[in-house]
């Protein structure tokens, strides 16, 4: 880790360096480290091979860097890179079959009607696009490859898609489901909830114990100190001499495994914490150790410093009820837990059908609030998907929705009041394109399930495995 981050330090004022040694990598991939043979594909569609340099390339070009792949392994990072790879050439396999081509000059003419290449005139700017194509560090074949691509995928989908029409009525009955004033009656749950101050001691404890290997906290001790030039080799400037005295820093260290008498011998002095737990209100460089902690002594960098530290011990504890800013967080825990089982239990009873109208005045009595939605973009109050929870919904209904700041709200559906629409209205002509939209992309999900049946994908776990290995 010292090493990657020194190469990466160093970086400040060697940037070349850096874009000459991964050209290798982006032109050739992993070279010898995957054999020949089928172990060197990491997927096959029906006959098609996807090569292990396929997928280095497909990963190359995202642009994604090799610490957030790394990062991101167990996240399944990879397996989401090659999932697109697959469905990309899926589709490269059914513009072949289809024989779907796009013309050199149509392809020209793409290019040239792109705005970023046009001048104040409207007319095509060489300079612009080969501007665009060094800023971007592209080649024009690379990118010209790339346009191809996008418009060849979107005949295909014109193709699967065409002669889409849709009747007036299926318009008219869309327009009526998202435009329809819909009556809602709601009520503050916040009323209802246990509030913080209610919960006694007792409670506080017993949940505790209830949780204790889930609320163990985890406290570790160590030793940091803040560096840069000035206070290690005397000068503003991140020179090769500031680097040499943080490899000589790592090398004391390693040998006495004391962070305090090597740091001495620099006149570097130290800050030593105990029982450090993380929390929101600590300092901003200890919660980056902290954050770190998994590497024993590393150094960070941190705004126009470097950190450098080391753990001296880590241990978990169950939650001391005697520390008041933990015993702040444990109550914030019940409080919402509180919330979440009283949305449980009402939640169960709607579904049920165990609450009714009877249930619904009793709980609001003087707390009931009035709202009459307009459509389903009508989202002013209540959260985007909570407005079209609320439109999918018969009259009568009861459900729990929730604004922007998550406040949640029991519903009612008092009443719906359907708007129509004239052909001969603009409206009709928008929602007419829009209904013809949700047919196109009911045929694309058919299609979706067709190439399920038409292609066989195998993948290759032990290449995929050694891509992995590779980025940890």
């Amino acid at each position: 880790m010292i090493g990657s981050f020194r190469n990466f330090a160093k970086t400040k004022f060697a940037g070349l360096l850096v874009f000459i040694m991964i050209i290798p990598f982006v032109f050739w991939g992993m070279g010898s480290m995957f054999s020949s043979g089928n172990t060197n594909n990491v997927a096959k569609i029906n006959e098609s091979n996807i090569s292990t340099q396929d997928f280095i390339n497909h990963i190359n070009r995202s642009n994604i860097p090799d610490e957030t792949i790394r990062k991101n392994l167990d996240k399944n990072i990879l397996e989401e890179l090659l999932s697109t790879l697959i469905s990309s050439s899926l589709l490269d396999l059914e513009i072949e079959d289809f024989d779907i081509k796009i013309t050199k000059e149509i392809l020209s003419k793409k290019i040239k009607a792109d705005k970023n290449f046009l001048n104040e005139k409207g007319n095509f700017d060489r300079m612009k696009y080969e501007k665009f194509l060094l800023e971007n560090n592209q080649s024009a074949p690379s990118f010209e490859s790339g346009i191809k691509g996008v418009a060849l995928q979107k005949n295909l989908f014109d193709y699967i898609g065409a002669g889409t029409s849709v009747p007036k009525f299926l318009v008219k009955k869309l327009y009526e489901e998202e435009n329809k004033n819909i009556e809602v009656e709601y009520i503050n749950l916040e009323n209802f909830y246990k509030k913080k101050s209610e919960f006694t001691e007792i409670e506080i404890i017993n949940f505790l114990k209830e949780n204790k290997d889930e609320l163990k906290v985890e406290y570790i001790d160590f030793d940091y100190a803040i560096l840069n030039p000035k206070n290690l080799i005397g000068i503003d400037d991140f020179n090769q001499a500031f680097f040499d005295a943080i490899d000589e820093i790592e090398k004391k260290f390693l040998n006495s495994q004391d962070l305090r008498s090597t740091l001495s011998n620099f006149n570097i002095e130290t800050t030593e914490v105990k029982n450090y737990r993380d929390t929101s209100e600590k300092n901003k460089i200890e919660k980056k150790i902290f954050e770190s902690r998994k590497i024993d002594f590393d150094i960070i960098e941190s705004d126009n410093n470097y950190i450098v530290y080391h753990i001296n011990n880590t241990e978990e504890r169950s939650p001391d009820i005697n520390d008041s800013s933990l015993k702040k967080e444990v109550l914030e825990l019940i409080t919402q837990r509180n919330k979440f089982d009283y949305n449980r239990v009402l939640f169960k009873k709607i579904n049920d059908k165990k609450f009714n109208d009877n249930d619904f005045k009793e709980m609001g009595k003087d707390k009931i609030k009035v709202l009459t939605l307009t459509s389903i973009n009508d989202n002013e109050k209540f959260e985007a998907n909570t407005i079209e929870l609320l439109y999918s919904l018969p009259a009568g209904s009861f459900t729990l929705i929730n604004d922007y700041l998550n406040v949640v709200y029991l519903a009612k559906i008092k009443n719906i009041t359907n708007e129509s629409i004239n052909i001969n209205d603009d409206k009709f002509k928008e929602y007419s394109e829009k209904q013809n939209t949700n047919s196109r992309n009911n045929i694309l999900k058919s299609y979706d399930l067709l190439l399920n049946d038409k292609y066989n994908v195998v993948l290759n776990q032990k290449t995929i495995e050694r891509v992995k290995n590779f980025f940890q």
